[in-house]
């Protein structure tokens, strides 16, 4: 490369989800497709040191990288646009900021000086910045900071920023995202609420270079100019993000705005050639023209928050398109489902799916779940702790162990067919202990999982502490419920199917994660197909 590394900052204001994480990967997307490497991290301000310790409720899901990173759902989006896994480096917290500083103090590191926001605090927040950058491996890095401009949490992200605009101006770029919002009773747009977030981040001594309008109305030519004169940026740096109807259409919206054009002209970049998006544009016609539709309950604990799911939910957009199928999600909490009224409330589902999750809470409703997908033949789809409570399901109602468990709901279980792993006995301490990141699978050649990946080899993402429990392996095989991937270190179960079940398939592991617009997960697309099968036969 003849040039160095550019770094994009994508700041917020007025208000918290206008979504910078969307806008962040659709910049990265469009200079990807013109040829250039790019890549999206994410500053998150608060002083956890991961999401992984997060309840759903405060944070949405939990979204795993290869390296076994616990990170923020925005690395979700990063990964589904640019179809480029992303890694421990892509997401940094305060917490991680301060503990990295501290345990340099404690080291005698600073050489005995007083240690401060600034330089130590703002030199780490550059120092994880440029960890991407260097050695030269993208064009791009664009850094999407959490919170909005004001926030006291983010504050030092920001003087970072002022920092590395004044060290490198000619490399760096600050895009604001910001509102304007629509007063119905004026029946006019208004730009006090942008101006007033950019003349904040100007007090903190940063000058946004392009701002992008959330709005739910376009922008007329006299607003824009409006913002332009008293945001002190160039007319064609107000850049219209309005409303799309589903986030994939986000990427195109910008490119009609000219948004990537913009960047490269103020970082000094050439076009190097017209963006190809034919890829992308093939899935959103195959997304938004179905051929026909599917009804899919996901069974879960967390459901009023669709967050917490954010990657399954995407990987039915993903799967479903690859189908020409329109996958309709039921989202069902599992707390809702007893024995009496299974059948009435999964009667309509074209397949099952029950979704990860961690405690007792909601159990009972998955396994009667999954006892009516396995008897009434209805394609199922385990993830994770799906995957435990259909083998739990399995050893009480087929294989007469009727107090079965997880020892994760009940330690003194007579039957503990999920149990914890040997390695994670002796933890205590929950934060960062579990099997996290990339383990490979050895598929059994003919069984479903081999069909759907059409390989024998692969490799997946985990998150979880309790395995299947290999002791009671035999009992199961010859009743019917057989171990089709393993892990071939260890030997651990990876993925269970049923046979004689036109599909019936539970994975140890997290399949969403690694799911993209280029590549949809195989055992998606294959539930899915299985769907659209039973959608037909009903149908008959």
């Amino acid at each position: 490369m003849n040039h160095s590394t550019k770094y994009i900052f994508v700041t917020g204001g007025v208000t918290s989800s206008l979504g910078k994480g969307i806008i962040s990967a659709s910049l990265a997307k469009l200079l990807q497709a013109r040829g250039y490497k790019a890549t999206i991290q994410k500053l998150d301000p608060y002083i956890n040191i991961d999401p992984g310790t997060l309840n759903p409720y405060e944070h949405g899901e939990c979204f795993v990288t290869d390296d076994g990173a616990e990170t923020d759902l925005d690395l979700g989006h990063y990964e589904r646009f640019l179809n480029v896994p992303t890694s421990q480096a892509n997401n940094v917290t305060t917490g991680k900021i301060y503990q990295s500083v501290i345990n340099k103090e404690r080291k005698g590191e600073y050489l005995g000086k007083t240690v401060q926001i600034v330089p130590h605090i703002t030199d780490e927040i550059k120092r994880c910045i440029k960890i991407l950058g260097s050695p030269n491996q993208y064009d791009f890095v664009i850094t999407e900071i959490g919170g909005t401009v004001g926030d006291i949490e983010s504050l030092p992200y920001i003087e970072a920023v002022r920092q590395m605009k004044w060290e490198k101006p000619e490399d760096v770029l600050v895009v604001h995202l910001t509102l304007i919002p629509y007063l119905s009773a004026a029946g006019e747009l208004k730009t006090k609420p942008t101006q007033h977030s950019v003349k904040q981040l100007l007090e903190f001594g940063v000058q946004p270079d392009i701002l992008v309008c959330r709005t739910e109305h376009e922008l007329t030519p006299a607003v824009r100019t409006k913002v332009a004169k008293f945001c002190n940026v160039v007319p064609q740096a107000v850049i219209q993000s309005i409303d799309a109807s589903t986030i994939y259409d986000v990427p195109l919206l910008m490119l009609e705005e000219g948004f990537d054009t913009v960047v490269l002209q103020k970082l000094g970049m050439k076009n190097k050639r017209k963006p190809d998006l034919k890829k992308w544009n093939q899935f959103l016609d195959r997304f938004k023209n179905p051929k026909a539709e599917v009804s899919i309950g996901l069974i879960g604990k967390y459901v009023e928050l669709k967050d917490a799911y954010k990657s399954i939910a995407e990987a039915f957009i993903h799967a479903g398109a690859e189908n020409e199928t329109k996958v309709n999600v039921q989202w069902i909490h599992s707390e809702d489902i007893t024995s009496k009224n299974v059948a009435k409330r999964l009667a309509q589902l074209d397949g099952i799916l029950v979704a990860p999750g961690f405690g007792s809470r909601g159990i009972d409703g998955k396994i009667e779940a999954i006892r009516y997908a396995r008897e009434n033949k209805v394609p199922f789809f385990g993830i994770c702790l799906g995957l435990q409570c259909a083998v739990i399901e399995f050893a009480r109602n087929v294989l007469n162990m009727k107090d079965a468990h997880s020892t994760e709901m009940k330690e003194y279980t007579p039957f503990p067919v999920i149990s914890l792993m040997a390695e994670q006995k002796s933890i205590s301490n929950l934060g960062g202990t579990m099997r996290l990141g990339a383990y490979p699978c050895e598929l059994i050649e003919g069984s479903k999982a081999h069909k759907a990946y059409k390989k024998t080899a692969i490799e997946e993402r985990h998150r979880h502490r309790f395995e299947f429990n290999n002791d009671y392996l035999d009992m199961f095989v010859e009743k019917g419920m057989i171990p089709t991937g393993l892990n071939p270190e260890s030997g651990l179960v990876e993925i269970v199917e049923v046979e004689d079940h036109p599909w019936f398939v539970g994975a140890q592991f997290h399949p969403e994660y690694k799911s993209t617009v280029a590549a949809p997960h195989p055992l998606f697309v294959g539930f899915v197909k299985a769907a659209r099968l039973e959608s037909e036969r009903k149908q008959k």
